[in-house]
């Protein structure tokens, strides 16, 4: 196809993605839900599932082979600018303050998580169209642990923002829960990626790279990088040359997780985590929140809609499948943080709460299973499943954290992604 042609073609398929995108996440807030939520089903009304099934001819004219890439790429450049931004608001204080009240919640969530999917992944592997051939068992199991104990985080943080309850015991315990899991799952996925396909000496050669660039960045990085948030001031924009240089160090951030064999998006979170809080973080969020949000991330969320086939779950050996992955989802999560917190001495309401935000994946679910894809641990069935997990668990935390906590002001719906 020429150049020209595939130009014309991109731009006219990210006008009706941005278009489909805000019109079904502003129904989704309507209903009272996340936008995050309208969104992520926007993108797998435009694929195959929905669009490819009623109108097959016009929605290959719209999202022709060729021009694949090139929405892969935008939706790789939003999902690590986003968790660039993700990393700018982490907040080390909740582990010093809670951090052992919520020892059992995120104990619970990772461990639980990581037995069931232990147990599962044996029959899960032999099921075809779920695991690549390639996946050993180990991987396999290490790598549905990973996608079951994900907690949509940024999700959790904005609900716990906009009830004013950052300061309280229930949101400094949700907070501190959710990020002790994330962090476990994200390192348990570098773990499975360096390891996939090659000998464990490429691995610890990856999973050694990666530890000593987290420490290089903690240690040495933040230091430089606060020098570079000296220079600005509360008081005025932040300079074009600053915000490129900044672009600069993400896009090389970026690269170096890649090169090392783990990936691009854990680059662009380490650089966020570090950066000095204040002006610097806060210029950066104002300016770059809403071009990410808008505009590049609906890019992922369909290019990861256009990887979902909701019609491979009508066969039987799947659907079991999926009927498993979501009952453990559920019980790995929610029952189980909800348990925990009770067994630590949280009310039923506080508990209830809990366990209503940890089981939402959103966004997070989708970063980790398209890696799973594009490294080739798990194939387009069990992907449509976790999609579909991601979706459902998400769509339940709103309704499910309002009615824990009735005696409240109900939560507005979280236009932020999860």
């Amino acid at each position: 196809m020429p150049t020209t042609q595939l130009s014309v073609d991109f731009f006219l398929q990210v006008a009706a993605i941005i278009a489909i995108c805000q019109l079904v996440g502003r129904l989704a807030r309507w209903v009272g839900q996340p936008q995050v939520v309208g969104e992520m089903i926007a993108g797998v009304m435009l694929g195959p599932s929905l669009f490819g099934l009623f109108f097959p001819e016009l929605q290959r004219a719209l999202f022709p082979k060729e021009t694949l890439a090139m929405l892969y790429v935008g939706g790789q450049l939003g999902v690590g600018l986003y968790m660039f931004l993700v990393g700018t608001e982490f907040r080390a204080d909740h582990f010093k303050s809670r951090i052992r009240s919520a020892a059992s919640v995120s104990a619970a969530g990772i461990l639980v998580p990581f037995v069931l999917a232990f147990a599962l992944a044996p029959w899960l592997h032999e099921i075809p169209g779920l695991f690549s051939a390639r996946a050993k068992p180990l991987e396999a199991a290490l790598f549905l642990g990973a996608a079951i104990a994900i907690t949509a985080f940024p999700m959790l943080a904005r609900i716990i923002h906009e009830r004013g309850l950052a300061g309280t015991s229930l949101g400094t315990l949700a907070l501190t829960a959710g990020a002790v899991d994330d962090a476990a799952a994200w390192c348990i996925l570098a773990v499975v990626l360096a390891s996939f396909g090659g000998a464990w000496g490429g691995a610890y050669a990856a999973i050694g790279g990666g530890v000593a660039y987290a420490l290089f960045m903690v240690f040495v990085g933040s230091r430089l990088l606060k020098r570079l948030a000296a220079h600005v001031r509360p008081d005025a924009p932040l300079s074009a040359s600053l915000l490129a240089l900044v672009l600069v160090l993400f896009c090389l951030s970026a690269f170096a997780m890649d090169a090392i064999g783990i990936h691009a998006v854990f680059g662009g979170f380490l650089l966020g985590a570090v950066l000095p809080r204040g002006a610097l973080t806060e210029k950066l969020r104002e300016q770059l929140q809403p071009f990410v949000v808008i505009f590049l991330l609906p890019m992922f969320f369909t290019y990861s809609g256009l990887n979902t086939r909701l019609a491979v779950l009508f066969e039987p050996g799947i659907l079991l499948g999926a009927i498993a992955i979501l009952a453990a989802s559920f019980c790995g999560k929610g029952i189980a943080c909800w348990a925990a917190a009770r067994a630590a001495g949280e009310s039923q309401r506080d508990a209830l709460a809990i366990g209503s935000l940890m089981n939402a994946r959103g966004l997070m679910e989708l970063i980790i299973i398209n890696i799973g894809l594009q490294a080739g641990v798990i194939l387009p069935g069990l992907f449509s499943i976790l999609v579909l997990m991601a979706i459902f668990t998400t769509l339940m935390a709103t309704p499910l954290f309002n009615w824990a906590t009735r005696d409240r002001r109900p939560v507005a719906s979280v236009e932020a992604p999860a």
